[in-house]
């Protein structure tokens, strides 16, 4: 599986020493449709444009131009539109741009419906379910060749019973200062770590993704057909030697 590793510019060198499949976060459309740009270096050429941010009202057919403009600058194969909600009309814009300049697109898995050719992007950090059902489905109703997987690194602590179904983001420090002596065990459903501990008198369910679990979650996709998934950068700093070992072991 083609992994990409995303990364803001003050990232990249460091990013750049595991991989050269970058996507560059750099971009975000502000509330009244500007495109904010961090610097790149100006020589910088290939990867892909990782764009987030947006508004209720964009100006979607100078914003589309100056999206591919910039894209074309760096040499882009691909644009990322991760973007707030109510973006559908731009997105259905910039796809008819990306195919005329041959760049691919990607869009969340939530603007499917905006889109008749731009790669889904479908999370794979669950807190319940099954993750194998979960992308068969999507591979079923979008194509498995249209799929990348968000290797979103899930990290989150449950208060039990919890009916809301939401828990509390945990960073890496607050994740291992938890987990110091708890048995951990691996729910095959989905397809990450947990562990159970006390707190305030009530037990509460910790799920948390490390490399073990990313990777297992690659296979699954490549079991299904698809042939590309994403890891951000900062979150999964720690664990890059081991996601991007391969490639590491083939430039030495």
């Amino acid at each position: 599986m083609r992994i990409w590793l995303a990364a803001a510019p003050e990232e990249l060198n460091e990013a750049k020493g595991y991989t050269s499949q970058l996507a560059h976060a750099a971009y975000r459309i502000g509330e009244d449709g500007t495109l904010l740009a961090k610097p790149l270096p100006s020589a910088l050429r290939g990867g892909l444009m990782l764009v987030t941010g947006g508004g209720e009202r964009l100006p979607e057919d100078t914003l589309c131009r100056e999206l591919m403009r910039r894209c074309l600058q760096h040499g882009f194969s691909g644009i990322i539109l991760d973007l707030d909600a109510q973006c559908g009309a731009l997105i259905r814009k910039m796809e008819r741009l990306a195919r005329q300049y041959g760049r691919r697109l990607y869009v969340p898995e939530a603007y499917a419906d905006a889109s008749e050719s731009a790669t889904i992007l479908i999370c794979t950090a669950l807190s319940g379910g099954s993750l194998q059902q979960r992308l068969e489905q999507a591979a079923a109703r979008f194509g498995a060749a249209r799929i990348a997987l968000d290797l979103q690194r899930l990290a989150m602590d449950f208060p039990l019973p919890c009916p809301g179904g939401m828990g509390t983001p945990l960073s890496i420090d607050q994740l291992h200062q938890l987990m110091g002596g708890h048995a951990v065990y691996f729910s095959d459903g989905l397809c990450a770590h947990y562990f159970t501990h006390r707190q305030g008198g009530s037990t509460h369910f910790v799920l948390f993704d490390d490399a073990d679990t990313l990777r297992r979650k690659m296979e699954m996709g490549q079991q299904l057909g698809i042939s590309e998934g994403f890891v951000m950068f900062p979150e999964t700093a720690d664990i890059l030697p081991q996601l991007f070992a391969a490639e590491q072991k083939e430039r030495s």
